[in-house]
This record gives structure tokens, C-alpha cells and sequence, in this order.
């Protein structure tokens, strides 16, 4: 299991702290969430921020659209040069195209889905895709309550993967902690965003450690 701490759930008063905290407390990436206001009922940083982000990580970046211009902030974020770019197949009416633009860009593309939306939705796609994010709490907000129903929509998506012989691997991010792992593990999940879990721990080190 990979562990991809959110760092919506960081004190931004001391940001290049917390980032180096959780790089060195053995994260796999730093998951970065950006919401526009619009897509998402909630506002939280652009390229200035995630660009110290990226300085001061010794972990790759892993970006997270909540955004209703995806191709504006796939460009916006593209020079950072992150491991994966996940955009919401709800907020996009031309996926495909876009998965092929940050595939260019050098970027590997993953698409997030809603707590509602099946994982059928995008099996025309899966074949372009490097990750698909499951969101296991409705996105706009870290520290909400885990929807159990995502274990078996994981199970779903791997049965897809695994049908097609992909590598496309899988995320699930919202309410993740040490009491519903081994469930989205035993689901096929390979990377986890916890933002709650981690940065409440008085030891980052010991949370990252207890999920993997």
C-alpha cells in the first residue's frame, strides 16, 4: 500500500515543515488538492503555493482537480512536472481528449469519480489511463466520514482492470485510516490519501507506517 498524505489537512503556517515531515515519515507522494469554488464548494490554492509545494518535496506531487476548467489548470500546473494529474469525469465533457493532452504534457493522467458516480462510467477509458481515484466522501472538504460503499466499487474497478490486463492502479481518497486499510486493500487499492489520519497523528511517521 502507498500512502499519499493530503496536505489539505497540513498547518499552512508551516507548510515547507509539514511537507518535509511527511516526505521524511516515509510518504509515497504529497497529494495536493485544488478546488476552484465553483466544481466544489471550497477554495484552496494555486500554482504559487504548490510550486513552494514542490521545492521543498522530496516526494513526486500528486494533483487533484476539483475544477470546472480542467484543461486551464492541467496547464496552470503542468510546468510543476507532477507524477499524476486526476481530473473529476464529472466536470469534463471531453475526457478522452484531456487524458491525451496531460499524457503529453509528460504527466500521468488519472481520473477521479464521485461517491454516485459506477465505475462502468469510464471503462471506454481505462485503457488511457495511468489511475483512476475513487473518492470514498464527497469532495470539497478534508475530515469528512468514510463511505463504505467504496470497497466495493474498488472491487468492481480492479475486476475491470484486471479483465483487461491494465497496470492502471487505484486510489481511494476521504476518511481513510487505520480501521478500513486492510478493506480497500483486500479491494485492490494500491494508494491511499489520508489528510485527517496523518496530520492529526502527534507522529507522522507512525500513521504513514500503521496504513502500509
Amino acid at each position: 500500500m502507498k500512502v499519499a498524505p493530503s496536505i489539505l489537512s497540513a498547518d499552512f503556517g508551516k507548510l515547507d515543515v509539514e511537507i518535509k515531515a511527511i516526505c521524511d515519515g516515509g510518504s509515497d507522494y504529497v497529494h495536493v488538492d485544488v478546488m476552484d469554488g465553483h466544481f466544489v464548494p471550497n477554495l484552496t490554492i494555486g500554482p504559487v503555493v504548490v510550486s513552494a509545494v514542490a521545492k521543498v518535496a522530496t516526494k513526486p506531487l500528486d494533483i487533484h482537480l476539483m475544477v470546472e476548467n480542467n484543461t486551464f489548470f492541467v496547464e496552470l500546473f503542468a510546468p510543476l512536472k507532477p507524477e499524476f494529474i486526476s481530473f473529476h469525469i464529472e466536470s469534463e465533457s471531453h475526457p478522452h481528449r484531456l487524458i491525451q493532452k496531460i499524457k503529453s504534457l509528460g504527466i500521468k493522467p488519472a481520473i477521479v469519480l464521485n461517491p454516485h458516480t459506477l465505475p462502468e462510467s469510464i471503462e471506454y477509458l481505462l485503457e488511457d489511463l495511468d489511475m483512476v481515484l475513487l473518492m470514498s466522501v464527497n469532495p470539497g472538504f478534508g475530515g469528512q466520514k468514510f463511505i463504505p460503499s467504496v470497497v466495493e466499487k474498488a472491487r468492481r474497478l480492479k475486476s475491470m482492470i484486471n479483465a483487461r490486463d491494465l497496470k492502471t492502479v487505484i486510489e481511494v481518497d476521504g476518511g481513510v485510516n487505520d480501521k478500513n486499510i486492510k478493506d480497500l486493500k483486500n479491494a485492490g487499492v494500491d494508494i491511499v490519501v489520508a489528510g485527517n489520519y496523518v496530520f492529526s497523528n502527534p507522529s507522522y511517521k507512525n500513521a504513514i507506517s500503521s496504513l502500509k
